[in-house]
């Protein structure tokens, strides 16, 4: 797709309305009309991580002041609810036999106010049994004490069940020169969205509306219909303007499927919003992955066997964690090196914490985090330039398909340029002077330089397509329908420009309507950075439909042959060749296709197979060798998209991602006590990071476009996150290198930093 608006720097069209009235969301939803007279929802939440819950007594509550109705599970008969992804797994919305982590809901008060129904949390006496609670998922894989007995075990997915090789061992490394091992932990981290959670319902003539802070309103619209018992048509779900996802609000919890029952029951429209301390415990986790790590090769840097047995922990309920690595890491666990021998085993355990979802890039990280730790343990190992070994061991570019030890299947790459242009931008020779320099001097803030190249999968969670509608107004506007929707990813520029590059119609008059399920009934949501590569090629796909609509239309008008209609993009107007002055225009075409339902045009796009975008960043610290201080002082990263609709939109996307990868190399961990019980349970115990501990990022552009859709672009919206935390956790151990330092679990907070060069 060429023109003359790609690759410009636009002004975001989202910008003015963010920047002077802001944006309205679920909890802004004060003023709609069906939501007068709503009362609120508060969820009562367990205090302990793992035990019988013996009785629930709501008496008092109940007689509160404002308390309209206090329910348990056992009131609403709730039946149990099968996991996902193993059948053996299941529990009722409200937690009714057992607990199995701290925030897990188990009843529910409907009041006049939201501080009346906080009020009456105290009120509700849940009596409860402890059990043994697990933190630590080796621990739950030994234990005899089950989360959840009729599984059979703590452990609720192996990938040796699916007929996967189980890896072999020592013995697999025999003919190796050079064998490292590592045990490294992925940490447990928060989504921590801007806006938490929060959904209102009413009942309208018999048929349940719903707003809701979600990624995918379509398929909430799905567990909606299905948890109330009704059909698609009896359903209508609102998503209004979502202030950040992460993938943690991509589905629907317990706190939201259940708003339509309760409204039934008191018959007014509810509202809920949670506080951001339930977010902290209750909002998905991510991450959080233990991994054993075998890596072996020769002596001049050649790897010829990896081995990683990935270990999930899914938190207390067999949901998407479950799936994450087998169906994420694994596939992605070679990365971008020719390993030509590969074994990787997987195995989910469920434990009493916070459940897992698909957190920003969601086990495609946990890959690359692994296979670039061991590529550095091993250059360690053999005394050779970091950069050098992963040099050594490329995939040499590829411009069509190719397929790895492991199995999977990339589009294109070319990942040593990319790694050239890195390293080039850093002046990577002139830093390791520097830190040369300093480590003669005996200086106390040493210079550690880590370098990360990797390759992810987006675009690869089906549906592999999506739906777009574009409808011409009497006045000439568009308006795009889309089933993909923005959480500041800036879909309605890019989806503007998509439409006007094909259509000729400014942008400044063409709309977006998205997360309207009457509106837009079919959409596959915004995830696993598949928005503009699928979204978008469908708004592209509808776009040039739409002209050879028009054209058609135009010819008829005109009484020409549809070949002799030429359109003119820079005045939006289609005339018969060489008569310009009989043209018809957008707003002409409209108004006669009035009387036959408009000018418009739907269309399903569908691809091919997900697509493999691919980078390397370079990451620079400061370390503080008396106090253990780490200042992330500058960042390099060259991230490849394929073909860019849009600089500003490119880099914004890769600058969030750096912030979060960075942050998890750095600062933030969920923390549990030896009970289970979470300790970093609002921000002011959990390390966000902010402006203030970040340098300025330096993006470098690549483009290698994929033949696997005809934008030619790739996703970029993980891809920061996935190549900035190994190479700002690498920066930080290479920074103590020469003390004998040779792996730091993250995050690498000052007191870790610290017990690491005293022990070494």
């Amino acid at each position: 797709m060429g023109g003359s608006i790609l690759g410009n720097r636009v002004l975001r069209k989202e910008d003015p309305k963010f920047l002077t009235v802001g944006g309205t969301y679920v909890d802004d939803m004060i003023d709609e009309p069906l939501l007068q007279g709503a009362a609120h929802v508060t969820y009562v939440r367990s205090d302990f991580a793992h035990g019988t819950i013996v009785s629930i007594d709501t008496s008092e509550a109940q007689a509160m002041p404002g308390v309209i109705a206090v329910y348990t599970a056992a009131d609403l008969g709730l039946a149990p609810s099968p996991a996902p992804f193993n059948p053996m797994v299941a529990r009722t919305l409200l937690a009714s036999d057992k607990v199995r982590w701290v925030g897990e809901c188990v009843a529910v008060i409907i009041s006049e106010t939201r501080a009346q129904g906080e009020d009456a949390i105290s009120a509700v006496v849940v009596d409860i049994d402890p059990l043994e609670a697990f933190v630590d998922v080796e621990a739950a894989m030994a234990s005899t004490t089950l989360i959840y007995p009729g599984a059979g075990s703590n452990v609720v997915f192996d990938t040796t069940v699916l007929g996967m090789p189980d890896n072999t061992g020592d013995a697999y490394f025999a003919g190796c020169e050079v064998v490292v091992k590592g045990r490294y932990l992925n940490q447990r981290v928060a989504p921590c969205p801007m806006e938490v959670r929060g959904s209102s319902v009413a009942w309208i003539d018999g048929r349940l509306y719903q707003w809701i802070s979600t990624q995918h309103a379509q398929g909430v619209k799905s567990a909606v219909v299905a948890q109330n018992g009704l059909t698609e048509a009896d359903v209508r779900i609102i998503t209004p303007d979502v202030g950040g996802g992460f993938g943690a609000k991509i589905g629907a919890y317990s706190e939201e499927l259940l708003l339509g029952e309760l409204s039934k029951r008191v018959g007014r429209p509810l509202c809920w919003r949670e506080t951001r301390s339930e977010s902290m415990v209750a909002l998905g986790h991510g991450r959080a992955q233990l991994q054993y790590v075998t890596i072996g090769g020769s002596r001049d840097g050649r790897v010829s066997h990896y081995q990683l047995h990935a270990v999930q922990d899914c938190g207390g309920f067999a949901d998407m964690g479950t799936i994450l690595a087998p169906f994420m890491t694994r596939p992605m666990s070679s990365g971008v090196y020719a390993i030509p021998n590969i074994e990787c085993r997987t195995t989910s355990v469920v434990t009493n914490t916070t459940p897992v979802v698909a957190y920003r890039g969601a086990g495609r990280p946990e890959a690359t985090a692994a296979i670039e730790r061991a590529m550095d343990m091993f250059a360690a190992e053999i005394g050779m330039d970091a950069a050098e070994v992963r040099r050594v061991n490329l995939i040499p570019k590829f411009l069509e398909p190719h397929t790895t030890a492991i199995g999977q299947t990339y589009d294109v790459g070319d990942f040593e340029v990319a790694l050239d242009k890195a390293l080039a931008a850093a002046d990577y020779k002139a830093l390791r002077a520097d830190q040369a320099a300093r480590r003669a001097s005996g200086a106390v803030k040493q210079l550690g330089i880590g370098i990360s190249v990797y390759v992810e999968i987006t675009g690869g969670v089906p549906p592999m397509g999506d739906d777009a509608k574009i409808e011409v107004l009497d006045d000439g506007r568009a308006i795009v329908y889309t089933g993909t929707s923005p959480h500041g990813q800036g879909h309605a520029t890019a989806f503007a420009m998509i439409t006007s590059e094909q259509t000729g119609i400014p942008m400044d008059r063409i709309e977006l309507v998205w997360g309207d399920t009457d509106l837009v009934p079919v959409g596959g949501g915004t995830m696993g950075s598949r928005s503009l590569q699928q979204g978008g090629a469908a708004v592209n796909q509808a776009a040039v439909e739409l002209v050879e609509q028009a054209s058609k239309l135009a010819a008829r008008l005109l009484e020409a042959d549809e070949a002799d209609i030429v359109f003119n993009k820079d005045s939006g107007s289609f005339a018969v060749n060489g008569t310009p002055a009989m043209a018809k225009t957008w707003a002409d075409l409209a108004v006669a296709m009035k009387a036959e339902g408009g000018l418009k045009q739907r269309t399903t796009f569908s691809a091919s197979s997900a697509t493999f975008p691919f980078g390397a960043h370079v990451a620079v610290v400061e370390v503080d060798t008396e106090t253990g201080q780490v200042r992330h002082i500058r960042h390099v990263a060259c991230d490849d998209a394929g073909r860019v609709l849009n600089p500003m939109l490119l880099e914004g996307q890769i600058h969030g991602g750096i912030a979060q990868g960075a942050a998890q190399a750095l600062l933030e961990e969920v923390r549990y006590d030896d009970d289970a019980n979470p300790v970093t349970s609002n921000l002011a115990e959990y390390a966000m990071i902010s402006a203030a501990e970040l340098p300025s990022f330096e993006v470098i552009h690549m483009e290698t476009p994929t033949p696997v859709n005809p934008l030619g672009a790739k996703g970029i919206g993980e891809s920061g996150t996935i190549g900035s935390t190994p190479a700002v956790q690498s920066a930080v151990i290479d920074a103590l290198s020469h003390l004998g330092v040779r792996h730091i679990d993250m995050p690498t907070t000052a007191e870790r930093v610290w017990r690491a060069i005293a022990n070494a």
